[in-house]
């Protein structure tokens, strides 16, 4: 793992899994309210009469979906149920969604030649973030899913696999 990538990692499981980023009460409320930041906002500035809310630059929030090309999306789409428990995209509107429970997400380009994703073709690896990564590796080993176990990382423990059509896919379960 890089080093940009493993100190990213690193600050991000500091920032969320520390309990000295808010006092324990608001930490408490801040888990039972996914919808609240993870530390406090700092104090608003008071607008003066020629900034206006417009000066404001809007940021996204999160990840709605990831989307990808696949030789068989319906028989992939089941081995990622089957295997990871991601929900496919509901056949009918209003049907629920795969819902993921809130966490730090890392976003990384990395360069073009990286070996880290394996195969040069694959220009994307997704992360999934996991509560028991030994568990999660046996139930995919017991299925006969090859996974690569890496030793632990100040930033938590990793293991590699690639789904049937050979997209890498990295599993994290963070430090806490």
């Amino acid at each position: 793992m890089s080093f940009q990538r493993r100190q990213l990692l690193q600050i991000l499981s500091y920032a969320f899994g520390s309990s000295l980023i808010l006092p324990q009460n608001e930490l408490a409320m801040a888990a039972q309210d996914p919808a609240q930041p993870a530390s406090p906002a700092p104090p608003a500035k008071p607008a003066t009469k020629n900034e206006s809310a417009a000066t404001e630059k809007e940021k996204v929030v999160g990840i709605g979906g990831l989307f990808f090309r696949a030789r068989d999306p319906k028989a992939l789409g089941q081995w990622y149920l089957e295997h990871l428990g991601i929900g496919l995209t509901p056949a009918t509107y209003g049907a629920p969604v795969w819902q993921q429970e809130a966490g730090p997400t890392v976003f990384s380009p990395f360069p073009e030649t990286t070996k880290y994703f394996g195969d040069p073709q694959k220009v994307w690896m997704v992360n999934f973030r996991v509560r028991d990564l030994d568990k999660m590796v046996a139930q995919l080993r017991t299925a006969g899913i090859e996974v690569k176990d890496y030793p632990s990382d100040p930033a938590g423990r990793f293991a590699h696999l690639h789904d049937p059509e050979g997209n890498p896919i990295e599993l994290w379960q963070p430090k806490r």
